[in-house]
């Protein structure tokens, strides 16, 4: 498992300062959370897209800040979600013998087994039903 300083070294994305530099990244496969991204196991056709080195955005933040940016160690793969389903973000394929990693600056990284998944947004019902804030 990596630790969250060499997580930092690999990918570059620098989390807050409070967060635990040595603490151990947890690599999961079943259904997880960062923020408002959710990470759902799905019995679906796997992705195809070569998840690429500098990682890719899957929900951008304001003004580029807070970004859930999508990295990998080893052959992982994402297509963003075409369907117009607003709370669908894509599919996240992770191959055996890799490990993908949603990576934010607040909540740090969030470690992702090999299999197939769904990547979604979260929504909440305060006034109108919206997106949930991170």
């Amino acid at each position: 498992m990596l630790t969250i300083e060499q997580a930092i070294a690999t990918f570059g994305v620098t989390v807050d300062e409070h967060l635990d530099r040595q603490a151990e990244i947890p690599v999961l496969s079943g259904l997880q959370f960062q923020g408002d991204v959710a990470v759902v196991p799905v019995t679906a056709s796997p992705a195809r897209t070569p998840i690429p080195a500098e990682g890719v955005p899957v929900v951008r933040g304001q003004a580029q800040a807070n970004t859930h940016l999508l990295v990998a160690t080893g052959p992982a793969f994402f297509t963003p979600d075409r369907s117009g389903r607003a709370l669908t973000l894509g599919v996240l394929t992770v191959e055996e013998g890799a490990t993908a990693y949603l990576a934010h600056p607040e909540h740090a990284y969030a470690g992702i087994a090999p299999g197939t998944y769904e990547l979604r947004r979260q929504r909440e019902q305060a006034d109108q039903t919206r997106l949930v804030a991170d």
